[in-house]
C-alpha cells in the first residue's frame, strides 16, 4: 500500500477502495483516452481521497462522502422535467448533462461556438498527480463538452447545465463530467454554469479553460445542488498575455460544496477576477479554495469571497497568491468577508501570499461580523419588519460582490437565486 494512503484513517481508505472497485468494474465500458484514464487511476491509487491532514483540505472533511457507497446513475425522467423548469430564464444556447450524461434532446447547440460532446474532454492543464479529486474525475469521468471559440470570434453566451436527478438515500449516485474550453486569440465568451438537482449524489466536475492572447472569458457559476448532495468542483484557467478571466460563483446548495480554482497568469498584462459568494444554512459546509499564480510581469488578480452563514453552517476560504521571481509589477488583491446570522455558524479563513519578486503590490485581508444592531434598529424604527430589515442588510452586504458582473442576464439570475435562498431561510 502507498505510504500516503497507509497513513489515512480506515474510513478514508475504504472510501477510496470503493471508488477503485467501481473503476475496475466499469473500465472496459468507459469512453475516452485509455492512457489518460489509467494515469488518473494510478494517481488515485497513490493518493486516495484527501483527508484533513492534507493542507488544502484541513478545514473540509470528506468523511460523509467516504462513508457513502455510490452507484451508477439511473436518470429519473420526471425529475428532469422539474429541474429544467428551475433553470434561469436566460435566452442562450445550452449544453445539458443529466447525472453526468449529455442530453441532446434538452440541449440547444450554439452556432457561433465549436462544440464536441460525448465522452470526456481532456485538456492539458489538469494535474491529477497532485489533486486527488481531479484524479478521481480522470479515472471515472464519462461525458463532457469540448468548447472552442475561434480567434477573433465572439461566442456570445453559452449555458453549461448539470442536472442531478437520480440519487436516493438507498441508492446514491456519482458522476464526474470533464469539460475543456479554448478561446483563441482575442476571442470572447460568456459561459454560465448552472448545477441544480434533487436527491443524493456526488457531482465532481473538472473544467480546463485556456485563454490565448487578448481573449476575454466571463464565467458565472450558480451552484444550487440538492441539500443532500456533494459538489466538489475543480477549475483550471491558463491566461495568456493581455487576456482576461472574469469569474463569479454563487454557492447556495449542497450538503458539502467545494470550488477549487487554479488560475495561472501566464503572459504580460493578463488579468484574473476569481470572486464568489457562499450562502449557507442548516449544517451545510462550503469551501472556496484558490491558487492564483502570477508567472508573468504586470498582471492583475482580484479575489473577493463573501460568506453569509446561518444555523450551524460552516464556510471555508483558503486563497493563495503566488508570485514568481520574474513577475515584477504584480498587482494582487484578496479579501474574505463573512456575515454570521447565527451564534452556531462558523467560518475559517486562510488568505496567503507567496512572493518571490520584489516589485509588487499585493494585499489580503479577512473580516467576520454579525448584522449591525444599530442599522437593524434604525430600519425597525422606520416601521420595517424584522425579517425585511435583515434581508435588506444581507442584500447590502452581498451587493458589492455582484456589482462588477457586467453580464446583465447572468447577474439577474444570481440575484434571483439570492432572493430565493433568503426566502427559504426566513421561512
Amino acid at each position: 500500500m502507498n505510504t500516503i494512503v497507509a497513513l489515512q484513517p480506515a474510513w478514508l481508505r475504504e472510501g477510496a477502495a470503493s471508488f477503485l472497485a467501481r473503476y475496475e468494474g466499469l473500465r472496459a465500458r468507459l469512453p475516452g483516452d485509455t492512457a489518460v484514464r489509467e494515469a488518473g487511476a494510478a494517481a488515485f491509487r497513490a493518493r486516495g481521497l484527501p483527508g484533513v491532514r492534507d493542507e488544502a483540505w484541513h478545514y473540509t472533511s470528506l468523511r460523509p462522502l467516504a462513508e457513502t457507497r455510490f452507484a451508477e446513475p439511473l436518470t429519473a425522467i420526471a425529475a428532469c422535467d422539474r429541474l429544467m423548469a428551475r433553470l434561469p430564464a436566460i435566452d442562450a444556447p445550452r449544453l445539458v448533462f443529466v447525472d453526468g450524461r449529455y442530453r441532446d434532446d434538452l440541449s440547444v447547440v450554439p452556432g457561433a461556438v465549436a462544440v464536441r460532446v460525448g465522452g470526456p474532454a481532456y485538456g492539458s492543464l489538469a494535474q491529477p498527480e497532485r489533486d486527488n479529486m481531479v484524479a478521481l474525475n480522470t479515472m471515472l469521468t464519462g461525458d463532457g463538452a469540448a468548447i472552442e471559440v475561434a480567434a477573433g470570434a465572439d461566442g456570445g453566451t453559452l449555458l453549461l447545465v448539470s442536472l442531478g436527478s437520480g440519487g436516493t438515500a438507498e441508492r446514491p449516485i456519482a458522476f464526474h463530467p470533464r469539460h475543456a474550453l479554448h478561446l483563441g486569440r482575442a476571442a470572447r465568451l460568456a459561459l454560465i454554469e448552472v448545477a441544480i438537482g434533487e436527491g443524493v449524489y456526488l457531482h465532481n466536475p473538472v473544467l480546463e479553460a485556456t485563454l490565448e492572447e487578448g481573449a476575454v472569458l466571463t464565467h458565472l457559476r450558480l451552484q444550487d445542488e440538492s441539500r443532500a448532495a456533494f459538489h466538489l468542483a475543480t477549475l483550471y484557467a491558463d491566461i495568456a498575455a493581455g487576456a482576461s478571466y472574469d469569474g463569479f460563483t454563487l454557492a447556495v446548495g449542497a450538503r458539502l460544496g467545494r470550488l477549487e480554482v487554479h488560475a495561472r497568469l501566464a503572459g504580460r498584462g493578463a488579468a484574473a477576477h476569481v470572486n464568489a459568494a457562499q450562502l449557507l444554512g442548516g449544517r451545510q459546509h462550503g469551501d472556496v479554495t484558490s491558487v492564483i499564480t502570477h508567472d508573468a510581469p504586470a498582471c492583475i488578480s482580484r479575489q473577493t469571497v463573501k460568506n453569509v452563514l446561518s444555523g450551524h453552517a460552516r464556510g471555508v476560504f483558503q486563497g493563495r497568491i503566488a508570485v514568481a521571481r520574474d513577475a515584477q509589477k504584480t498587482d494582487g488583491y484578496q479579501m474574505n468577508q463573512a456575515l454570521l446570522l447565527s451564534p452556531d455558524a462558523e467560518v475559517d479563513s486562510k488568505p496567503e501570499l507567496q512572493i518571490h519578486a520584489d516589485d509588487v503590490k499585493c494585499s489580503h485581508g479577512a473580516t467576520v461580523g454579525e448584522l449591525d444592531a444599530e442599522q437593524l434598529f434604525y430600519l425597525r424604527s422606520r416601521g420595517i419588519a424584522a425579517t425585511d430589515a435583515r434581508a435588506m442588510l444581507v442584500r447590502a452586504f452581498l451587493g458589492g460582490a455582484l456589482e462588477p458582473i457586467a453580464h446583465e442576464a447572468g447577474r439577474r439570475a444570481l440575484e434571483a437565486a439570492i432572493d430565493q435562498w433568503w426566502e427559504s431561510e426566513a421561512a
